[in-house]
């Protein structure tokens, strides 16, 4: 069984840290065969603010069923002054009504430049989540001083730093592998039993 995931990272910034921390998950979630990477760059979209019309409506489309036909999403957010970027609340806030996010599982990696990390900011996004009836699991992870954590060719110099990325990857595929597919293996089983009654 393949496993969609989607992932979007909540900083614009060209070189910026939070692209950075994204693709070490990205390369953890590639590392297990059966899993699809699909990372959606948000520059690409144009999106609206809310009340707004799109400027691109196909391309908007194209995130609703992306985001739709994902097993789970993985959200990297810099922190902003106490909270998550705009461009992430946009995003989140371009998913529709319900969200696409409905039912989904997401995992919460959050960067920040201060000793503290992104504590606010992932704390923030996991209600923000919940509140458009996503899944967002418990253990966020967060990194401080990340500018101390990434090269100039945006390498992990820290390895505490990097098994904790990582650990936001496999965190969300352990919750898919075992609360999410047994559930859709179920349901499949029982759909051939109706059929054939």
């Amino acid at each position: 069984m393949t496993v969609n995931i989607v992932t979007l990272c909540g900083s614009v910034r060209p070189g910026n840290f939070t692209a950075m921390a994204l693709a070490l998950a990205e390369d953890e979630l590639r590392r297990h065969n059966q899993v699809t990477v699909n990372h959606i760059d948000l520059t690409s979209l144009d999106l609206p603010l809310p009340g707004l019309e799109a400027r691109n409506p196909v391309a908007i489309k194209q995130f609703h069923q992306t985001v739709e036909q994902a097993a789970g999403v993985l959200i990297a957010s810099p922190e902003y002054h106490g909270g998550i970027s705009s461009p992430m609340k946009l995003a989140i806030d371009n998913l529709g009504f319900p969200s696409m996010l409905a039912g989904k599982p997401v995992g919460i990696l959050g960067v920040a430049a201060g000793a503290i990390g992104a504590i606010k900011s992932t704390e923030q996004l996991r209600a923000i989540c919940a509140h458009v009836g996503a899944v967002p699991l418990p253990l966020a992870v967060s990194i401080a001083h990340v500018q101390q954590v990434f090269d100039g060719n945006g390498r992990c110099t820290d390895a505490n730093a990097e098994k904790n990325i990582r650990r936001a990857a496999t965190n969300l595929l352990d919750y898919i592998n075992d609360a999410v597919c047994p559930k859709v293996s179920l349901e499949a089983i029982l759909r051939e039993q109706e059929q054939s009654d």
